[in-house]
């Protein structure tokens, strides 16, 4: 039998070095550094793929910023991928940095990455978001950060079912010493150990007596896989050994200690290892953020606190004292008075605090507890500031340029670097101007990411300009969007190149015209000239071929949008005008028959199409000339058409009237006579009310139409008062449906109106006595009442003529 066997945490009857430490541990950091400095192995191992070992050196880069990450993606499928985070505070980190600066070979000994992409194959479920970050945890079992076989959630994660058969050990040993926190039981006995111990082993042996007691208790803890993982390690040290000997570290999550201390032999743990599932994989570093560190982050790497855990690994002394500094300097920027004594007294509530809770010093929960009291007055408004900014942290690592990389990588860090578009880990809105060379760039730029699926970038609403020369984008840069750099990879090796190649993939295997169109704007905004042609052919093939009206309706807007932006960006857009202008002829002949003969729900989607249209036709006949400048009189003649066909649904008709009424072809009179007769005692109430829902419902501003016109009001009135009782209760949910899309202001107005009804309407006008705000004509008397009032107001005087008679114009 061959085994790796020793006393715990110490090598004095021969064994290895075993440093069972939590991940992302300030204190563990501190702890492996302290006991490398007293032990001087002659190499280190670290829980980690081994395929990393050639990138070890890099970490010794001054280019080099943690939070990092390895990233391992399989070659033919970029898309299947892992990380394994490192902090500043990982022990990991401390780890590989300790042994470059003694110039000591560090090297991973976990279950290489070409098996456990392999197992995410396998198991689809594993993985988080389409990486697969490897087994979180917030313990100290080891299976954390990327180090374990698969992307499921770890022990005390909120990872899925498996949580309830997963063992925390922090959270048993918590409980055992009697705490209700695991991470308050942690730092009391961790994070806030003095340094300088006589003994820097001594924490190692006790922890890993801890995880023995619990691995004979759990076994594996519910996750099988770890047996593997654990031959895989115990099968690196014992090669380690015959290399360098007796003076052997070894850096792995606690829980995986006895597992390695235990005698097996080699052929047992090779046959655990034998028919494994195995891809080609490649690796390099990806930069990390403090937010990923953390469980709300999404990928759950097993803290909550990378802020705070990254404060207490840099502080040389006072830790509180400085950490509420901290928070006292962010408040003042964001205008909250914050004083040097309120520091004073939130330090002295903290340890206080401490002292009445039985803790050996301040942690996180009294410190947050101080700043609530002193600092916010009691409000969690300025705490969740305090606890985003700081306890969470948006740091965002750097990689140097000599990391491994693919070349569409290498590309966009060229172009982001001659845009001065850094990428940030922090939301910010970006505003654009089309106009200028940087600015155009820039918009370039993220419309080919979003092409190629890696939305760094979100284009929202302008709120300064609606011009389409100015474009706004909200930036984030996540960790994850390297390895959607890494999928895109296989279009090219440019940014432009390879968004161009996907753009004509994505044309030729497009189903539907709508998703034609809308690449073929996509295809302007970023300007790829070079896959414009293929789009236009196949938009020019599906357009002939696709005979529903609902279709090409649906299509056009997209087109009509893209000839706007091709303008701006001064792209030669013929061909689209040419497809655009045969797709409206298109529109026109086939759309009155399509409106007959339709459902309630059919009839309101062929509404919405008329409306994207009606649009459209517009922009695209705004400035046209020749065969373009018909295009709006033949659409009028279209919706004259639809308005006066019996087979229409009420509420297109509706819309037809209200459509050609808006661009000035129909008078007011013909509008009042068109709807006297449709709210006619012939005409069904359903119908008649759907039609009132096309004429003035769907946001299209009616309300205002009915309160500057009494006539048509009237109508409305007197067509609702006559509806009978059986009836009412039909048409009564569309047009609450109708009217309840109205300002507030607008709906208040028309209930005046109505409550004035109509009779009273002549007797306002003789008398002057209506309700204040409404009458048929001019008051020439109630608007010469407010004179004196408007002279006050204004400061005129009655010596000024001409004032007086402005005012008198401005009253009437």
């Amino acid at each position: 039998m061959t085994g790796v066997d020793g006393s715990p945490g110490a090598t004095a009857d021969g064994g290895p070095l075993l440093l069972g430490v939590r991940h992302h541990g300030p204190g563990s950091a501190r702890a492996v550094r302290a006991a490398l400095d007293s032990a001087r192995p002659r190499t280190v191992l670290i829980e980690g793929p081994p395929e990393a070992d050639p990138l070890v050196p890099l970490a010794a880069d001054e280019e080099m910023r943690p939070p990092v990450a390895l990233l391992a993606h399989a070659v033919d499928e970029p898309g299947r991928s892992a990380f394994w985070p490192l902090a500043e505070f990982s022990p990991e980190w401390v780890a590989i940095r300790w042994a470059l600066e003694h110039g000591v070979p560090a090297r991973f000994i976990d279950l290489p990455a070409a098996h456990t992409l392999a197992w995410q194959g396998e198991d689809p479920a594993s993985r988080q978001d389409g990486t697969g970050e490897a087994e979180p945890g917030p313990s100290v079992d080891g299976r954390g950060d990327g180090a374990g076989p698969t992307g499921a959630a770890g022990p005390g994660a909120d990872g899925g079912p498996e949580d309830t058969v997963r063992v925390d050990p922090v959270a048993v040993l918590a409980r055992t010493a009697g705490y209700d926190d695991p991470e308050r039981w942690w730092e009391d006995v961790v994070e806030h150990r003095g340094a300088g111990t006589a003994d820097a082993l001594a924490p190692f042996a006790v922890l890993e007596e801890a995880m023995g007691a619990l691995r004979e208790a759990f076994g594996t803890g519910g996750c099988e896989r770890d047996l593997v993982r654990e031959a895989y390690m115990r099968l690196q040290v014992r090669a380690a050994r015959r290399e360098f000997g007796r003076d052997v570290a070894v850096v792995c999550g606690a829980w995986h200690v006895p597992a390695l201390r235990r005698r097996t032999s080699v052929a047992a743990d090779r046959a655990l290892l034998k028919g494994l599932p195995k891809v080609r994989t490649d690796m390099t570093w990806v930069p990390w953020t403090h937010r990923r560190l953390s469980r709300a982050g999404g990928y759950g790497a097993g803290i909550d606190s990378p802020g705070w855990y990254g404060h207490l690994f840099a502080a040389p002394d006072r830790p509180v004292e400085r950490w509420l500094t901290r928070v006292a300097g962010l408040l003042r920027e964001e205008g909250r008075i914050v004083s040097s004594a309120h520091v004073i007294e939130a330090v002295r509530l903290a340890g206080t605090l401490a002292a009445l809770r039985g803790r050996p010093l301040p942690g996180l929960s009294e410190t947050t507890d101080a700043v609530r009291a002193v600092m916010c007055e009691g409000s969690d408004v300025p705490l969740a500031l305090v606890h985003d900014r700081l306890v969470v942290g948006d740091v965002l690592g750097e990689v140097p340029a000599s990391a491994p990389a693919v070349p569409l990588q290498r590309d966009l860090a060229r172009l982001q670097k001659r845009l001065r578009l850094k990428p940030e880990p922090q939301e910010r809105e970006l505003e654009l101007d089309l106009r200028r060379e940087t600015d155009a760039g820039r918009s370039r730029l993220l419309h080919r990411l979003r092409l190629l699926g890696i939305g760094w970038g979100e284009p929202v609403v302008s709120r300064g300009s609606t011009g389409t020369f100015r474009e706004t984008w909200r930036l984030r840069w996540d960790p994850e969007l390297a390895v959607r750099v890494a999928e895109a990879g296989v279009w090219g090796t440019t940014v432009l190149g390879a968004a161009t190649a996907k753009a004509e993939a994505e044309a030729v295997a497009a189903q539907a015209l709508a998703e034609v169109t809308a690449l073929a704007e996509r295809c302007l905004r970023a300007e790829l000239s070079d896959a414009l042609p293929v789009v236009m052919r196949v938009l020019a093939d599906r357009a002939a071929l696709d005979a529903d009206v609902g279709h090409l309706a649906q299509a056009l807007p997209a087109l009509v949008r893209a000839l706007r932006y091709g303008d701006v960006r001064g792209t030669d857009t013929r061909a689209l005008a040419e497809v655009a202008t045969g797709l409206a002829d298109r529109v026109f002949v086939g759309l009155p028959p399509a409106c007959a003969a339709l459902d309630a729900e059919a009839a309101e989607e062929m509404r919405r199409h008329i409306d994207a249209v009606h649009g459209s036709v517009g922009l695209l006949a705004e400035g046209a000339v020749g065969a373009r400048g018909g295009l709006r009189g033949r659409w009028c003649s279209v919706l004259r058409v639809l308005s006066g066909r019996d087979s229409v649904p009420g509420v297109i008709r509706g819309r037809a009237v209200r459509l050609v009424l808006d661009d000035g072809e129909l008078a007011q009179e013909d509008a009042a006579r068109l709807m006297g007769l449709v709210l006619s005692p012939g005409t069904a109430p359903a119908d008649a009310a759907a039609w009132i829902e096309g004429f003035v419902g769907g946001g299209s501003g009616g309300g205002m139409l009915l309160v500057h016109d009494e006539r048509l009001l009237g109508l409305v009135d007197a067509w609702l008062t006559g509806v009978p009782a059986d009836a009412f209760t039909d048409v009564l949910p569309l047009l609450r449906r109708t009217f309840s899309a109205y300002e507030p202001g607008v709906r208040r107005t028309l209930g005046e109106l109505v409550r004035r009804g109509p009779g009273a309407r002549g007797g306002a006008a003789a008398t002057g006595s209506g309700p204040s705000g409404f009458a048929v004509e001019r008051d020439a008397g109630r608007a010469d009442a407010v004179l004196p009032v408007l002279r006050l107001l204004l400061g005129a005087d009655g010596a000024g003529g001409n004032g007086a008679a402005g005012l008198v114009g401005v009253a009437r």
